[in-house]
């Protein structure tokens, strides 16, 4: 991670302040922040007239590029043309509207010049806060139906979505759905359109097992509709289970474990009970271990068979009352840019136990994949990197300690986490493994942290660290 010493994750979640003038709106108050983006709530500013419906009230997604590398601020802006370019080539009552874009022009506030910002029809809420109590079959059938409408449109048009969870299916005043965040959407542009390039990003948990193993080459990775089926297959399940995920686990990569054992035929697809037998069967379909089976169920086909689905198969049961049960965490409203989600990784799983706590038993030199930053001696802050407080969470700006380190660099190392969040650096390499390391100076009390493997060309030879307690994120 690049950026300035001061930088922190609070700075840039209120990077514009209600009453805020963006263009032709108003900035009203903040919806949500992820890794590299805020979406705040908006309006036409006084005397603006409304051109296009629903300028009225919009959500600002804004992408920061200040104190970001190069390559970064490339994916920054790799992503904001994704969008922007699907935005202005689709339309669809199911998918969330682009109205604008446009780049702040801020000298006077360098941590705003140079942002993006997405201007987009405004949500309610989304599909995740319902997932805590559950639905009505009839209420998950209509959502369902409105899902695969938007999909259906979007690979009628030659697109993937390539990032679909309930985070991203929106859900409007009047209750509607539509799909949104289209940073990672990927135009079809094989052999007959079969298929794509995307990014080696995406979210563990709707990844379909094939996207775990696939080769990285120079375009991306391979990504066909039926990723979009799988990731469909899961919302699903989670849509009638309370939120419940079909693979067991307490954490993503536990349940990424899952998927891949039911995927190499070690262990049986479970679906939750309080699923009703057509949605069942529904979503096994959907969530078929190989693309080439998942392949025949295309968003088309399941909205025949969810039109003509015999009545008789809706439960009485399923239609009475919403189940309550396991709650997963409720996220906010507008699902934040695509560059904040979850790097999926190459990787080797394993386990073990901690290192000692004396003296370190290792010694390791800290590596910055940028070349213009590996001849310098002056500490210059843009070159800085940072080492994590928690390796379990996403490797953002609120995830770092206040020490900075550089390139050459040697701290002293515990240990090493074989599993933990996969980083992926400026040239592209990508680990989920790292190092817990001894901090240079006293930092808020703080005596060790942890350094991305991506971030050093080292291997020590040291114990593996043990599993580390959840950092709390609230």
């Amino acid at each position: 991670m690049h950026g300035p010493a001061d930088t922190s994750g609070s700075d840039r979640a209120e990077l514009l302040p209600p009453g805020y003038r963006v263009a032709r709106w108003e900035v009203t108050g903040p919806i949500g922040a992820g890794g590299w983006a805020t979406v705040h709530a908006g309006r036409l500013a006084e005397g603006q007239e409304e051109g296009v419906p629903g300028e009225e009230s919009v959500a600002l997604k804004v992408l920061p590029t200040a104190g970001l590398s190069p390559h970064q601020a490339r994916k920054v802006a790799e992503t904001a043309r994704r969008e922007v370019e699907f935005g202005r080539a689709s339309s669809h009552p199911r998918l969330i509207r682009l109205l604008d874009t446009f780049v702040l022009a801020e000298p006077e506030r360098p941590h705003l010049d140079g942002a993006i910002v997405l201007v987009m029809e405004r949500a309610e809420r989304s599909l995740r806060d319902l997932l805590a109590t559950g639905v009505s079959e009839a209420e998950g059938a209509r959502l369902v139906t409105e899902i695969c409408e938007g999909l259906a449109q979007l690979h009628r048009s030659g697109w993937v979505h390539g990032d679909l969870k309930p985070d991203n299916i929106l859900l409007m005043a009047d209750g509607s759905a539509k799909l949104s965040d289209f940073g990672l959407v990927t135009q079809l542009t094989g052999t007959h359109g079969t298929h794509g390039y995307a990014p080696p990003m995406g979210t563990f948990d709707y990844l379909p097992p094939e996207r775990w193993k696939a080769p990285l080459g120079e375009q991306g990775v391979e990504i066909r509709p039926s990723a979009d089926i799988w990731a469909l297959g899961i919302t699903v399940h989670e849509l009638f289970a309370s939120g419940a995920s079909p693979f067991p686990g307490a954490t993503p990569m536990a349940r990424g474990a899952a998927t891949q054992e039911y995927a190499d035929g070690r262990a049986p697809l479970r679906l939750d009970g309080a699923l009703p037998p057509f949605w069942r069967a529904l979503a096994a379909d959907c969530l078929a271990p190989t693309h080439s089976a998942r392949a025949p169920h295309t968003a088309e086909s399941l909205l025949t068979r969810i039109a003509e689905r015999p009545m008789s198969q809706a439960s009485p049961a399923a239609r009475a009352a919403p189940r309550r049960g396991r709650r997963r965490a409720a996220f906010v409203a507008l699902a934040v840019c695509a560059v904040g989600a979850t790097l999926w990784p190459h990787f080797t799983h394993g386990t073990g136990p901690g290192g000692p706590n004396a003296e370190p038993p290792g010694r390791i030199k800290v590596f910055n994949a940028e070349q213009s930053c590996r001849g310098r001696s002056d500490r210059n802050a843009d070159c800085s990197l940072g080492l994590a407080i928690d390796p379990m969470r996403p490797y953002t700006v609120d995830n770092v300690v206040a020490t900075r380190v550089w390139h050459g660099d040697e701290l002293g190392v515990d240990c090493r986490l074989l599993l933990g969040m996969p980083i992926i650096d400026e040239a592209d390499t990508h680990s989920a493994e790292w190092y817990r390391v001894r901090l240079p100076r006293a930092d808020a009390g703080r005596g060790t942290a942890w350094l991305p493997a991506v971030r050093t060309k080292d291997h020590p030879s040291v114990p593996d660290c043990p599993a580390p307690t959840p950092t709390p994120t609230g």
